[in-house]
C-alpha cells in the first residue's frame, strides 16, 4: 500500500560544495541516496520535497557539513494479506520468483492451485494447466502475500496464487491496474504539487 510519508535524515556534503546552492545540493544528494531504498518495514519510491533543511554543521576532523533534512515521500509499504501484482522472474520444479517493483518474492507450487503443475519438458521452464494459463519468465501473476521478512536494506515475501482473481494476469488488466493505482496517488497529492513539479521541469 502507497503512503505519503514526512520523514528526516541526515545528508553530508563534500567541502568542495559549499556555495550558494548548497541546498540545491544536498536536496539532489538525498534523492540519490534515499530514492529506491528499503526503510525497515517499507521503501522509499520517490521524494516529493523538502520542507525543512537545517544549517550545516562542520564534523570535526572530516571537513563535512552535515545537514539534517525533512522531506515528504511516497512510501510504498507491503502488508501480510495485501494483493498485488508482479512480474515473473525465474521458474523452477518448487515454484517461481516473481519481481513486485521493489519487492522480490517466491511462489512455492504448495500455494498454486491443483490444476497448475510444472512442465518438465517445456522451455522455457513453466507452470501450466495444459489449457489457458502458462506461468514462465516475463509472466504478470496476480499474487497475495502471505508472509515478508526483512533485512537489513531488502524484504523478502511468500505469496500465492490459489484463490479466485490470482495467478496470471492478462498484460491489458496488469496496466489499467497500475494507471488506477498511480491516480489514487496522485489524487491524494496536497493542491499545487503537481503545478510545481511541472514548473521545476519547464
Amino acid at each position: 500500500m502507497f503512503f505519503l510519508h514526512n520523514l528526516e535524515r541526515r545528508v553530508t556534503l563534500h567541502p568542495s560544495y559549499f556555495g550558494r546552492n548548497m541546498h540545491e545540493l544536498v536536496t539532489t544528494k538525498l534523492v540519490k541516496d534515499v530514492e529506491g531504498t528499503c526503510a525497515g518495514d517499507y521503501y522509499i519510491i520517490a521524494i516529493m520535497d523538502t520542507f525543512d533543511v537545517s544549517e550545516g554543521r562542520i564534523l570535526p576532523g572530516s571537513g563535512l557539513a552535515e545537514f539534517t533534512v525533512g522531506y515528504r515521500a511516497v512510501v510504498w509499504r507491503p502488508f501480510k494479506g495485501e494483493v498485488i501484482d508482479a512480474i515473473t522472474q525465474t521458474v523452477n520444479p518448487h515454484g517461481f520468483f516473481a519481481q513486485a517493483g521493489p519487492l522480490r518474492l517466491f511462489v512455492s507450487s504448495h500455494l498454486m492451485p491443483d490444476e497448475i503443475q510444472y512442465d518438465a519438458s517445456a522451455t522455457p521452464a513453466q507452470f501450466t494447466n495444459n489449457a489457458d494459463i502458462v506461468i514462465e519468465q516475463g509472466t504478470h501473476v496476480r499474487v497475495k502475500i502471505i508472509g515478508l521478512r526483512t533485512e537489513v536494506g531488502e524484504m523478502w515475501a511468500i505469496g500465492s496464487i490459489n484463490g479466485d482473481f490470482l495467478g496470471y494476469v492478462l498484460v491489458l488488466d496488469y496496466t489499467l491496474r497500475i494507471i488506477a493505482m498511480l491516480t489514487v496517488l496522485i489524487l491524494q497529492l496536497p493542491p499545487g504539487i503537481i503545478s510545481r513539479k511541472q514548473t521545476m521541469a519547464c
